[in-house]
């Protein structure tokens, strides 16, 4: 079977806390490059990290947040006027095409209907159904967080190996689905103890910790609360450029 590389580009929260990126990691395998998650910040952590952008074929959305798809119109754009011609997909919830549309227009207009010598393709992804991205096999189970769209904790099959991820969300029994049998368990963790509506605090986590059936867990989305804490976190926690291969 060959490698799965999962690399942290981003691992912070919507604010910068600790001068982190947004969310954004990249799995490579098979000859495939996906990034989980593209937030505004993506493009430049790409840059940080000698990340090829051009060597991207999808961009897998957990949800409609900017600090974890806002990097797309950026991305959609430096490959424009980069001369790219293999194809791009946008994979994620519902509502997925009209927001980045949406976004790419705000941000600078008339882009979205710009020509290309790619073409951008989208993808929505049906609820706990499995669906086929390159050789990477996605899952999205609805979770609850607020974003004006339905926002998914994603399962990804690949090679053998089994990477989960939260995205954003508060406690949900979805997560034990979303968690079973997976070689690495990526898992937001807001707050250290203080326990606030569409997040998951760490506090939380450790209740359920047992139970997520995970080889390997990795905390993401840190703010600047649970870095002042993290001496007391026994558990992994992601850092901008880790690197892990399953």
């Amino acid at each position: 079977m060959p490698e799965v590389t999962v690399q942290f580009l981003g691992s912070g929260d919507a604010f910068g806390s600790g001068g982190r990126f947004q969310a954004c990691i990249s799995v490579s395998v098979a000859g495939a490059h996906l990034l989980l998650d593209c937030g505004a910040s993506s493009l430049i952590a790409m840059k940080r990290w000698g990340v090829d952008s051009s060597a991207v074929d999808a961009v897998i959305v957990s949800h409609l947040h900017g600090d974890h798809f806002g990097g797309i119109p950026f991305l959609v754009l430096d490959q424009q006027f980069a001369g790219r011609e293999q194809p791009l997909l946008v994979a994620g919830p519902p509502g997925v095409r009209q927001r980045v549309v949406e976004a790419m227009e705000v941000l600078f207009p008339g882009s979205a209907r710009a020509e290309r010598k790619f073409e951008l393709h989208f993808r929505e992804l049906p609820e706990r159904t499995q669906t086929a991205v390159g050789p990477v096999t996605v899952t999205g189970y609805e979770v609850p967080h607020a974003s004006g769209a339905p926002a998914y904790a994603l399962r990804l099959e690949c090679a053998g190996k089994v990477i989960a991820y939260s995205g954003d969300t508060e406690w949900t029994d979805a997560l034990l689905q979303v968690a079973r049998g997976a070689d690495l368990f990526v898992c937001e963790a807001y707050f250290f103890d203080k326990r606030v509506k569409n997040h998951l605090s760490y506090a939380e986590l450790v209740q359920h910790v047992q139970l997520l059936e995970s080889q390997r867990v990795i905390l993401t989305h840190l703010s600047a609360d649970m870095l002042r804490r993290r001496s007391e976190i026994p558990e992994e926690i992601a850092d901008d450029g880790l690197t892990v291969v399953l």
